[in-house]
């Protein structure tokens, strides 16, 4: 029995050519469009998920409250005297490492030395939490001591070639002589971090910026991010609850602090799962670039929607050339066919189809996945869909797909009467028609989605990247600041300055395309005296030459300057901390007295408005501080250099030849501001791309399908278009006949896609402090677009039937 339907169906397939090559090539395409986002979604919801111990290894994070008990500020780590006082305090707590990013670090061995990025001070504790694979060495022992160094294979292989690294030194960030005392196997692409190096954590206790009494007593450096294990099935709910007393019990309160005003009351203490992290976790300060849960379900139902595209198409041919095998059907009832049998028939025909598009989808998936790799940037490969849990369900799915798009169609064609069939009384339509059409309507609407969703995200995408910034970003070049310059930065930006490409240069502890973290408590002038000021103002420390290099505009007051002494004690506020400041014009806040932190001085000037951060953050209120010489050390993260535009690589190569006078030990590494701000947006630069080309994919295979539906429409129609044109019809008149009720259907859609689109991409606009407004020539243009791909597909058939000889269609009658 299954060997004869078989027979038939493949009977049909060949029989129905055109229509059997859409059906299998639209649903191959849509397969393979599942299957390359299926394997980025696994991808993503695989992160972390290889360490033995994932599921009971939690972060802890901290977040800060203003007075108002509002959240400003949520860090993925928190102050190194937590880790010590959370392992004493609470016994449940089976094992606690701590990690501390290094950022750039510069190596040296014999004569090589490169600067390092994902160098990390790690305590021995790691591989109890974590899964280290250790090729060399044990690394309990091996970060037990101080000035002791872990690295990656690769790494190890850098610097010493076949040697065996144990044991040899390495000098690290021209200070600290390191043994080395393992070799580790690189962290898979799916881990929260990527060490290429792990330094001891206790080395930190002899360094000059540690030192192990600030370990023990800094409650306010939040730059340690801690793990712990709980045991099996422990509610982690129940140790967070008891956070609240732990750091009452152990930190110490402010000064002046009232009674009831708990250390509790201004922050808090959190603890994050280590398989969210990676989808689930947006907070301020994060070890690398994390993904988003909401781009895992945008995706997926872009995948779903293709498919059902896919899907739809089959019904609506299927049902559309009904009347080609109604005979065929009449004749099996006559000869006593059962109905179940005629569904069985038609059903297997389905799922042969299916079948045989999901075998075409895998080697499709096997072909483009390199161009999803690229576009994604992630190490996507055919392994992943090799799982049984993946693999089951995708031998199931052409029995799935198959019996879901072709039950329709066979409950349908099984329900014929072989007595009006026989007779040629039958005739598809009623609620046949109807159901195609809205099936139609269906193709159409997602299509026109996914079209201004593609458009908005594209518009989005170019109001960010030419939005001015509030201050000039281009040509500014960055580069890591060292420590070792401070003695001697006046002569080294004296000589940067000599060359006439280089225009300027300046020092802050941050610079634009960052994040604005620190902040402290601010007093104002009211009076005769300072008084605290309920406002969240951030921090940044920057030097004389700051404003003028970013081009930041002086809305009141002056800048910075050399010519005056108590400079180094005064502030510059931008107009948005004047505003929150309860001024309703800058000009007054210059003059006034001001304590932020423990610095007291003078307002001297005010900017204006820029945007520090991406679009997604509001420009925040801010305060920029120039430290004394004093304070100078450790103050600066980050140099800026002001470049002229007419010879980019003469003024790269005099700032590298100046750096390695004064810096001979430290290698040279530089980027361009501009490319950090692109950086910014990668995310939705994705996103746009692949919207772009699953909706080009959509739309391709609605199409496919129209063409096809409009086919089979059209041969129905032969003979009236004979009859049209002997009576004198035109060509396009014949043509608009036939087109208007398909784009009928297209405006239906539209007018829901409109609907959907808009509600959805409002949606995603509000992730954006900043953003465009929708614009209703984008959907109408959406709308214009689908109705001129279905008026060519269509156009394409009709105009060659209209122009066909009626005599040949007339022939018969």
């Amino acid at each position: 029995m299954i060997r004869n339907y078989l027979k038939i169906a493949f009977r049909n397939l060949a029989k129905y050519k055109f229509i059997s090559f859409i059906n299998l090539f639209g649903l191959s395409v849509g397969l393979s469009c599942c299957l390359l986002i299926l394997t980025y979604i696994l991808n993503e919801l695989s992160y972390d998920r290889y360490n033995s111990k994932a599921g009971r290894i939690y972060r802890v994070t901290r977040t800060f409250y203003n007075k108002d008990h509002i959240p400003n500020l949520s860090l993925g780590g928190i102050a190194p005297p937590y880790g010590p006082l959370l392992r004493n305090d609470f016994s449940d707590i089976q094992q606690l490492t701590r990690l501390l990013p290094n950022g750039t670090t510069p190596v040296k061995y014999k004569d090589n030395i490169y600067n390092e990025k994902d160098s990390y001070f790690a305590d021995e504790h790691l591989a109890d939490v974590f899964d280290v694979k250790m090729l060399k060495g044990d690394p309990r022992k091996g970060l037990e001591g101080p000035f002791s160094v872990m690295l990656t294979e690769e790494m190890a292989h850098k610097y010493f070639g076949n040697e065996d690294p144990m044991d040899k030194q390495v000098l690290l960030n021209n200070q600290f002589n390191c043994k080395i005392t393992g070799v580790f196997k690189a962290f898979p692409e799916n881990a929260l971090f990527h060490p290429n190096m792990l330094l001891s954590f206790n080395t930190l206790k002899d360094s000059a910026i540690y030192g192990d009494n600030n370990l023990r007593t800094n409650f306010g450096n939040n730059a340690f991010f801690t793990y712990i294990l709980l045991p099996e099935g422990y509610p982690a709910k129940s140790l967070e609850a008891r956070f609240p007393a732990f750091l009452d019990k152990n930190m110490p309160r402010m000064k002046g602090a009232k009674a009831g005003n708990d250390p509790s009351k201004f922050t808090s203490l959190f603890l994050q799962k280590l398989t969210d992290i990676h989808l689930r976790s947006h907070l301020d300060e994060e070890m690398e670039e994390n993904g988003d849960i909401s781009r895992v379900y945008i995706f997926g139902a872009v995948a779903l929607f293709i498919l059902l595209i896919a899907c739809i198409n089959y019904m609506n041919l299927s049902t559309a050339r009904s009347t080609l095998r109604a005979k065929e059907i009449g004749i099996r009832k006559v000869a006593g066919a059962e109905r179940s049998e005629i569904i069985t028939q038609f059903l297997s025909e389905s799922v042969l189809i299916a079948l045989l598009a999901t075998l075409l989808a895998i080697g499709i998936t096997w072909l483009t996945l390199p161009w999803l790799k690229t576009i994604t940037g992630q190490e996507l490969t055919i392994a992943i869909l090799l799982k049984w849990q993946i693999i089951l369900p995708l031998f199931l799915a052409p029995f799935v797909i198959g019996t879901l798009s072709g039950l329709y169609p066979a409950l349908f064609m099984s329900s014929f009467q072989p007595s009006k069939v026989l007779k040629g009384l039958f005739k598809a339509g009623g609620s046949n028609v109807s159901f195609r059409k809205v099936l139609v309507v269906t193709q159409f609407s997602i299509s026109i989605i996914l079209i201004i969703s593609t458009a908005i995200v594209f518009q989005q995408l170019h109001y960010m990247q030419k939005k001015s910034l509030g201050f000039d970003k281009e040509q500014v070049v960055t580069t890591l600041y060292e420590n070792g310059l401070d003695p001697k930065y006046e002569t080294f930006r004296t000589e940067l300055k000599q060359n006439a490409y280089i225009k300027e240069a300046t020092r802050s502890s941050r610079i634009p395309s960052g994040r604005l973290l620190d902040e402290s408590g601010a007093s104002m002038e009211v009076g005769d005296s300072l008084r605290p000021v309920n406002a969240d103002i951030k921090f940044l420390a920057a030097d004389y030459d700051f404003v003028p290099t970013y081009g930041i505009p002086i809305v009141a007051g002056r800048n910075f300057s050399r010519d005056y002494s108590t400079d180094t004690s005064s502030f510059l506020l931008n107009v948005a901390a004047t505003q929150i400041l309860g001024m309703k014009d800058p000009t007054e806040a210059v003059g006034k007295n001001f304590q932020y932190g423990n610095t007291k001085g003078k307002v001297i000037g005010v900017m204006g408005d820029f945007h520090f951060e991406s679009m997604h953050q509001r420009i925040v209120p801010l305060i920029i501080v120039m430290p004394s010489i004093a304070q100078t050390a450790n103050s600066f993260g980050r140099m800026s250099i002001k470049i002229a535009g007419g010879n980019t690589q003469a003024a790269l190569a005099h700032i590298e030849a100046t750096w390695k006078k004064f810096l001979p030990e430290t290698p040279f590494e530089y980027t361009f501001l501009n490319e950090r701000f692109e950086q910014l947006y990668k995310s939705e630069q994705k996103q746009g791309t692949l919207f772009t080309a699953f909706a080009c994919i959509a739309i391709f295979i609605a199409c496919l399908g129209l063409f096809g539906l409009s086919s089979f429409t059209i041969t129905q129609r032969v003979k009236e278009i004979g009859v049209r044109k002997v009576l004198g019809a035109s060509i396009g008149s014949i043509v608009g006949l036939l087109s208007k009720d398909f784009l009928k259907l297209v405006a239906i859609a539209a007018i829901i896609a409109f609907v959907v689109a808009g509600y959805a991409m409002h949606s995603w606009l509000q992730d954006f402090a900043y953003r465009i407004d929708m614009q209703w020539w984008v959907f109408l243009l959406a709308g214009i677009l689908a109705a001129l791909v279905a008026l060519v597909t269509i156009s394409f058939l009709a105009v060659r039937a209209a122009m066909a000889n009626p005599v040949k269609s007339l022939r018969t009658e």
